[in-house]
C-alpha cells in the first residue's frame, strides 16, 4: 500500500532530481523514496555512521599500504 504526498523542493534540487532520474531510468518517486529510506535508517542506527566516520578519519591521516584495511580494521563488536 502506498500514499501520495507532496513536497517542496528548491529549484536546484528539483533539477538534480530530474537529471538523476533520467540517467538512472528511474522515476523521481523511486529516488525520493529510496533516499528517504536510507536517511531514516541512518537515524535509527547513528552508531554505525559515527564508527564509519571515525575509521574514515583514522585512515585519512595515515600513509597506508594496499593491505591497510585488512591489517588495521577495527571490527570488534561487528556481527
Amino acid at each position: 500500500m502506498s500514499a501520495t504526498t507532496s513536497i517542496r523542493l528548491p529549484e536546484n534540487l528539483r533539477l538534480e532530481l530530474e537529471t538523476v532520474s533520467a540517467q538512472l531510468h528511474r522515476g523521481k518517486n523511486w529516488i525520493i523514496a529510496e533516499a528517504l529510506q536510507i536517511y531514516l535508517k541512518s537515524l535509527r542506527n547513528p552508531s554505525l555512521e559515527m564508527e564509519a566516520k571515525r575509521q574514515s578519519l583514522l585512515v585519512s591521516k595515515q600513509e597506508r599500504p594496499d593491505t591497510f584495511w585488512e591489517d588495521n580494521a577495527d571490527t570488534q563488536g561487528w556481527v
